[in-house]
């Protein structure tokens, strides 16, 4: 049975709210062994986002809420369908985020061409990067709570913070301040780096300030 393509409604987030309560810590541990014993739940979940198509009459926020957990909840849905393993690397010859099996409507996206196409060269929101979960333990951390236009930015903003005062994932200090990779990576999405570090950072830096970027740790964000 073929599925429709819903052009007038838009998704609600409660099923994929409730997975990621059942499924992943405050602290952005997901429990994949217990996600692979329940897969259906999010195949259900996937399935059920690639019946809308985003278009002109959703807001900005509309738009962004539903890319974001699109990519989270088809993060989730590749590592379980070949768990057990290490690293989200171990697919593919490391080029997972290139393949087009996101189905959305009529069309397939890789994770890239969701990241890059539709939130970073749509939106400009250098706060992408800290919502959006790659399944590794240098990752930001996956919220577990879904992505809901109406507190959009209010998510975002915290998860950014989490981020810049979390040193599981950076080190930031006056004299020395030891970076995630994805700020090197990315580094034209962030403008000047020492304004975007300051407006998240409790610690503040300056132009003096020695920048150094950490080794990405690539294994599974699973304990």
């Amino acid at each position: 049975m073929g599925s429709s393509i819903d052009q007038v409604s838009k998704p609600d987030y409660k099923k994929w709210d409730l997975f990621l309560q059942k499924y992943v810590s405050k602290d952005g541990w997901v429990d994949y062994q217990k996600v692979k014993l329940n897969q259906n739940e999010i195949s259900t979940i996937v399935n059920s986002f690639s019946k809308f198509q985003p278009n002109k009459t959703w807001t900005q926020d509309e738009q962004m809420a539903f890319w974001i957990n699109v990519y989270n909840a088809n993060t989730i849905w590749v590592v379980t369908q070949n768990y057990p393993i290490k690293s989200i690397q171990n697919l593919d010859n490391g080029k997972t985020w290139d393949v087009k099996r996101i189905k959305i409507a009529n069309k397939k996206y890789s994770l890239n061409d969701i990241e890059n196409t539709k939130l970073r060269s749509d939106f400009k929101d250098a706060r992408i990067h800290f919502v959006l979960n790659c399944a590794a333990k240098s990752c930001p951390p996956l919220l577990n709570r879904a992505y809901l236009p109406n507190n959009l930015n209010q998510q975002m903003e915290e998860q950014t913070k989490n981020f810049f005062n979390h040193s599981k994932y950076q080190n930031i200090r006056a004299d020395n301040a030891q970076l995630s990779k994805i700020l090197e990576w990315y580094a034209s999405d962030f403008g000047n780096l020492i304004t975007f570090i300051n407006r998240y950072s409790t610690q503040k830096v300056s132009s003096k300030t020695k920048i150094t970027y950490l080794e990405y740790d690539w294994s599974l964000n699973s304990k």
